[in-house]
């Protein structure tokens, strides 16, 4: 896992890369959560598509919902990155594009994109539909 702090707009964002899965379940999420906090002091983190497992993507498995409501019970602004196009359901894609017009939860095709959510930059979003 390679973390890097990254200041844009006055917010720090941990940016999280890894080829190994980190969030596997919401004990590891919550575990990811606190290791990075602990860290970085960062309440905005970005990870990298692979770093999650599949079945995070598959919402029957409600595992999305788990997950992600523990960031934000613990305040945590998130986004995840990569390719998203191999996904076909339409629930997935409308609830990425949902979570896309929030505030707290991101699915961007880039690492850049997902750090300027984070940070609230004004720039031109693509949405995750």
């Amino acid at each position: 896992m390679k973390t890097e702090v990254i200041k844009k707009n006055n917010t720090e964002i941990a940016v999280v890369s890894s080829e190994e899965l980190l969030i596997t379940d919401v004990q590891s999420a919550l575990d990811l959560i606190m290791t990075i906090k602990y860290e970085t002091g960062c309440t905005n983190i970005a990870i990298n598509k692979g770093a999650i497992i599949n079945d995070f993507f598959v919402l029957s498995t409600c595992l999305a919902g788990e997950i992600l409501q523990k960031f934000i019970n613990y305040g945590i602004r998130f986004a995840i990155y990569g390719d998203f196009s191999k996904y076909t359901s339409k629930p997935l894609k409308d609830f990425m594009y949902e979570s896309n017009k929030g505030k707290d939860i991101y699915f961007q095709p880039t690492v850049k994109l997902a750090i300027n959510k984070l940070a609230g930059c004004a720039e031109k979003m693509i949405a995750a539909r």
